[in-house]
């Protein structure tokens, strides 16, 4: 039996609007599968209480978020809400929450789902791969630091260390025993995305890669550069299965991910530490439709999904796990059905209607 308590970060603009209509399905997932219990608490946070107060992240929030199972993020971030540096508040809180909860593994799923129509003309392979990027190093280690010599040079550093690389690779394989294989043929793969043949960072990257692959013989392996990867994930997407890479590439490529699979709206994302968790969709705060009601809200679905998924792989719970797949199959259930889609997705379907309808189609499952 799993009995865990969730830390809520609605944030900011949409933000609480997703999170209401992700609590509404997670409630009535965890009421209808037996021996799950849920404790949310929910914090303010982000860019409207840094306007209000000047802290963005408060010490008992940050604190609750380590106490915690799990932690679900909506969205934070306000353009128009700036530090005195004139800086936006979002990557202080969110550097800060992934140093701070030691979250070295960022996980992007890139998955079409029936229905969805996609910008690729031939998906018949279907399209289901994960984008796992370091989430702590590479050139996102330099954010707070850097070096600007008066208005002529600026300089950031890049930073790969074995462990780092160790933990993100290790991580990419384990997933990759989890998962069913790339589309095409059912292969288990990871693909390492670098530029090895031109820097001595990524070619380092590269051969602790390959340390690591030799204790995972049942998963196959391949390295492909980054250029070369922005291409071959437009032409052949169904030839990969996980996708592991330094925290700038992933940061660019789980981008190109979520548009050929129907936009960042179907984009949920997991940060992943040794103790801690925190879940998000992909998007921003979409501060110009806030409060209309027309947000889509299954990327933050979809993420709650994948901690319930975390939550029972980690704790061997088998009800954490029912959860995470009743709601996978909801989601796919009402894309597949286009009768409930949001304006994204060509329709008229408010966020709470979206929410309701999964409800409905949990309950047929």
């Amino acid at each position: 039996m799993g009995s865990y308590r969730i830390a809520l970060l609605p944030g900011d603009g949409i933000g609480p609007e997703v999170m209401d209509a992700t609590v509404a399905v997670m409630r009535h997932i965890a009421s209808g599968t037996s021996g799950l219990d849920m404790e949310l608490t929910s914090h303010e946070a982000g860019a409207t209480l840094y306007r209000q107060q000047g802290v963005a992240l408060p010490d008992d929030v940050l604190a609750d978020c380590l106490d915690a199972d799990a932690v679900l993020l909506a969205a934070i971030g306000l353009p128009d809400v700036r530090k005195p540096d004139g800086t936006e508040v979002q990557p202080d809180m969110m550097v800060g929450l992934r140093r701070a909860l030691d979250l070295h593994s960022a996980v992007r799923p890139v998955k079409l789902y029936p229905g969805v129509d996609g910008p690729l003309k031939n998906t018949e392979s279907g399209i289901d791969f994960v984008i796992v990027r370091e989430n702590l190093e590479g050139l996102f280690s330099s954010y707070g630091g850097g070096a600007v010599v008066g208005d002529t040079v600026a300089t950031d550093t890049l930073v790969v260390t074995r462990e780092g690389t160790q933990k993100v690779v290790d991580f990419a394989f384990k997933l990759a025993e989890r998962r069913n294989g790339r589309p095409v043929d059912g292969q288990r793969k990871v693909t390492c995305v670098d530029k090895a043949n031109v820097f001595r960072s990524f070619a380092f990257f590269r051969k602790v890669f390959e340390d690591v692959a030799v204790e995972y013989p049942e998963v196959a392996s391949e390295s492909c550069y980054v250029d070369a990867m922005s291409l071959y994930m437009v032409q052949n997407p169904s030839d990969f299965d996980v996708l592991v890479m330094e925290n700038q590439f992933g940061d660019i490529l789980s981008d190109l991910g979520a548009g050929i699979v129907g936009g960042l709206g179907l984009a949920p994302s997991a940060e992943v530490g040794d103790q801690h968790a925190l879940f998000q969709p992909s998007h921003g705060s979409a501060p110009q439709i806030a409060g209309k009601n027309v947000a889509n809200p299954l990327a933050t679905i979809l993420s709650a999904a994948m901690m319930f998924d975390w939550l029972g792989d980690r704790h061997q719970d088998q009800a954490a796990l029912d959860a995470s797949r009743r709601i996978e199959q909801s989601v796919t259930a009402l894309l597949t059905e286009r009768k409930c889609c949001t304006a994204d997705q060509g329709g008229d379907a408010g966020t709470s209607d979206v929410g309701d309808a999964l409800i409905t189609l949990a309950d047929n499952l």
